[in-house]
C-alpha cells in the first residue's frame, strides 16, 4: 500500500508539473502572437499603443481615366490649325502614334468606354474646380491633371496667378474631387519649361511670326529681345512657373491618393519635334506621344518619382 501510495503521489506530482508547464508555454505563445499593441494583464497600467492607419497601396493599374486641364490635354494645335484634337490628347486620346495614358493603362478597347476628358481650351487653375466636380462624378479610378500654363501664359507678367491663389485654387479642386471620388487616385503633372519652349521655338522664323499674334505674350513677346527688361520679364515668369510646380508638388502629397511626377514634364528637354508647327508652343502628335510616356512612367512606378 504505502508503495502504490508513493507511486500515485508522485505521478500526480509530474502531471501537475507538465500541466503548468503547458501552461506557462501556452500563456507565453498567446503573449507573443498577440503582438505589443495587445492589452496588458488586468490591473496592468501600462497604456495600450493605438495600430498606425495604414496607407493605402497605390493602385499601378486603374480601370478608369477622366482628363482634366487646359489645351495641352485637348491636344489643341496637333492636328488641325487652332482646332481642339483630343483623340491625340496625351491623356485619354485614341491616336496610335500617342497611345495615351488611358490606351497605355486600359487597353484601345477598354479606353473608349472608360476614359473621360474634361479638360478646356484656356483653362487657368481657377478653373480646375469645376473640371474635378465633373471628373469625380464619372467615378474614375483615376483622374489625371496637368494645368497651370495658362495662369503663367498671361498678356503680361503682371498678371499672372498669384502663387497664394493657384494654391487656393488647387486645393478647392482636389476637395471637390474627393466629395464625389473620395477613392480616386490623382496623378499631377507639371508646369512644362515655358522658358525652354521660347528658347526652341524663336530659332523659327515662322513661329516668331505666329507668337506675334499674342500667344503667351509674358513670356514669348519680343522673342529676339535680350536687354534687361526682357530678360527680367522671362525670369519672372519662370521663376512663377517653378512656383507652381512647387504648390502642386506640395498639395498633392497632402493627399493620400495623389502623385505627383515631380517636376518630369517640367524637366522634360523637348525640341521642336515636340512642338505644334503652327503655333510653335503646344505639343505636337511626338511631344503628346512624350508626355504620354511620362504619365505611363510614373503611374505605374511602384513608389513616387522622387
Amino acid at each position: 500500500m504505502r508503495k502504490r501510495n508513493h507511486r500515485s503521489t508522485a505521478s500526480r506530482a509530474a502531471v501537475a508539473a507538465v500541466t503548468a508547464a503547458v501552461l506557462g508555454v501556452a500563456t507565453l505563445t498567446a503573449c507573443d502572437a498577440s503582438g505589443g499593441n495587445s492589452p496588458g494583464p488586468k490591473g496592468s497600467t501600462a497604456a495600450a499603443k493605438p495600430s498606425p492607419k495604414p496607407t493605402p497601396a497605390w493602385d499601378t493599374s486603374p480601370r478608369s481615366v477622366a482628363a482634366v486641364g487646359d489645351s495641352i490635354t485637348r491636344g489643341f494645335d496637333a492636328c488641325t490649325v487652332l482646332s481642339d484634337c483630343p483623340e491625340v490628347s496625351w491623356a485619354t486620346g485614341s491616336d496610335a502614334q500617342v497611345k495615351s495614358l488611358a490606351v497605355r493603362l486600359l487597353g484601345k478597347s477598354r479606353a473608349r468606354t472608360h476614359s473621360w476628358n474634361y479638360a478646356r481650351t484656356g483653362a487657368r487653375m481657377a478653373d480646375l474646380p469645376a473640371q474635378m466636380a465633373r471628373a469625380g462624378a464619372a467615378r474614375p479610378e483615376l483622374v489625371a491633371v496637368m494645368a497651370g500654363a495658362n495662369d503663367a501664359c498671361r498678356a503680361t507678367a503682371g498678371a499672372m496667378t498669384p502663387v497664394a491663389g493657384f494654391r487656393a485654387d488647387f486645393e478647392e479642386a482636389l476637395r471637390q474631387l474627393r466629395r464625389a471620388a473620395p477613392k480616386a487616385q490623382v496623378y499631377v503633372m507639371s508646369v512644362p519649361d515655358l522658358k525652354r519652349l521660347w528658347s526652341e521655338g524663336r530659332a523659327n522664323p515662322l513661329g516668331k511670326q505666329v507668337w506675334k499674334l499674342g500667344i503667351c505674350s509674358s513670356m514669348l513677346a519680343d522673342p529676339d529681345a535680350m536687354d534687361a527688361a526682357a530678360t527680367a520679364r522671362r525670369d519672372a515668369v519662370q521663376q512663377r512657373v517653378e512656383a507652381y510646380n512647387e504648390v502642386l508638388k506640395d498639395v498633392c502629397a497632402k493627399d493620400r491618393r495623389c502623385r505627383s511626377d515631380d517636376g518630369a514634364v517640367f524637366g522634360y528637354r523637348f525640341d521642336e519635334d515636340q512642338l505644334s508647327h503652327w503655333d510653335w508652343f503646344h505639343p505636337s502628335r511626338d511631344g503628346q506621344a512624350r508626355l504620354a510616356a511620362l504619365a505611363y512612367r510614373g503611374v505605374t512606378a511602384k513608389e513616387p518619382l522622387v
